[in-house]
């Protein structure tokens, strides 16, 4: 995957590459956004919780791609805490001196005008599934927004578990792994080594 912004000039314009270990976060839900953030190694999924402590999956970010920008843009508190996946490697670049990059390369500017455009995209799409569509629905309008995203033209392997389907689509993971099973049967998606194929 392209990274939004080469490494070299993230370190041209000041910025370090943090070393963070599984589980841990690299900010919290409701502090200040301070920093612009892209993975180079690992991965980061931005994740809110439930009073009973239920997670809600809002993406999973890796290798090339940022994170955490929509609150840095427009100095509101971050809306979902940002947890690695694994143990992960990530840039981070002060705030003044992300927008100093975006000032003098406008082409990467408008990458993020796109980027950020598409995540609008996705969070539309799974809001309406989830406030009116069935687990099957749900279910399958996330996997091919992943595969027309990912691999449009190719079989797609769905990289994620099903606890991580059933957090991205507001399902409980037994409700998607019985959903899954019969989706299998109606031919609508294949079960390769344990993952959804489509």
């Amino acid at each position: 995957m392209d990274m939004i912004i080469p490494e070299d000039l993230i370190v041209e314009f000041g910025g370090k590459l943090i070393y963070h270990k599984k589980n841990t976060a690299i900010f919290d839900q409701g502090t200040e956004p301070l920093h612009y953030y892209q993975v180079k190694t690992g991965e980061v999924k931005m994740v809110n919780y439930s009073p009973d402590g239920q997670e809600f999956i809002q993406g999973f970010f890796q290798e090339g791609q940022s994170f955490g920008e929509p609150p840095v843009f427009a100095s509101f508190p971050y809306p979902a805490s940002a947890i690695c996946c694994r143990d992960s490697s990530v840039y981070k670049l002060t705030k003044d001196h992300f927008f100093s990059l975006l000032e003098e390369h406008f082409e990467i500017h408008k990458r993020f005008n796109e980027l950020l455009s598409r995540r609008l995209q996705y969070k539309g799409m799974i809001l309406n599934e989830i406030s009116s569509h069935p687990p099957e629905h749900r279910i399958l309008t996330l996997v091919r927004f992943l595969k027309a995203s990912f691999s449009p033209d190719e079989e797609f392997t769905v990289p994620y578990t099903r606890q991580q389907i059933a957090d991205m689509t507001g399902l409980r993971v037994e409700t998607v792994i019985r959903t899954v099973r019969k989706m299998e049967e109606a031919g609508e998606l294949t079960i390769k080594d344990h993952k959804i194929v489509l």
